[in-house]
């Protein structure tokens, strides 16, 4: 259990590193590709609601200290983000190509809407996405490409990472 909370938090850690690291810091992208969500939402599926919410609360934990937002904006909205994904994670098969993509879409999709819903609560925070802006289209676009490979990636320690002993 230890384990895989310990693997949970090192590639939570590396992902916003190269989030905010390399990919915010390419030029010519319109928007930086939200492979933390991805990660949180495969999480989450995994092991359920509450590790999906400690792996929300914990990217959104690291997102907000090096990204400059207001502490716990990222925070709320990763932590419900990680407890959907772990409500769906019993219900559905998450292998294969289609249902990850379903998933970095309507993920994305429901970021937006909780993003501008706590910005009522951050007036200050000029984050809100326009639905039809190159930004936002770039970014679904990307996580719903990346979410099956991100998915698939994240397979390879799948064993570290479930907290549910194999059938195997």
């Amino acid at each position: 259990m230890t384990k895989s909370y310990v693997t949970s938090i090192v590639i939570i850690f590396c992902t916003v590193l190269i989030e905010t690291a390399i990919l915010s810091n390419i030029s010519v992208l319109p928007a930086v590709p939200d492979l933390l969500l991805l990660c949180t939402l495969y999480i989450g599926i995994l092991n359920g609601k509450a590790a999906g919410e400690i792996a929300g609360f914990t990217s959104g934990v690291f997102l907000d200290f090096l990204s400059g937002a207001p502490f716990g904006f990222n925070c709320l909205y990763r932590t419900v983000l990680g407890f959907i994904s772990g409500l769906l994670g019993i219900s559905f098969n998450f292998e294969g190509i289609l249902m990850p993509a379903v998933v970095g879409f309507s993920g994305t999709f429901i970021k937006v809407f909780f993003v501008w819903i706590i910005s009522l609560l951050y007036p200050n925070v000029s984050v809100l996405y326009h639905v039809a802006s190159v930004p936002f289209l770039f970014e679904l676009a990307c996580n719903t490409v990346f979410a099956p490979l991100v998915f698939k990636f994240l397979s390879l320690f799948k064993s570290s990472l479930s907290l549910k002993p194999e059938d195997d």
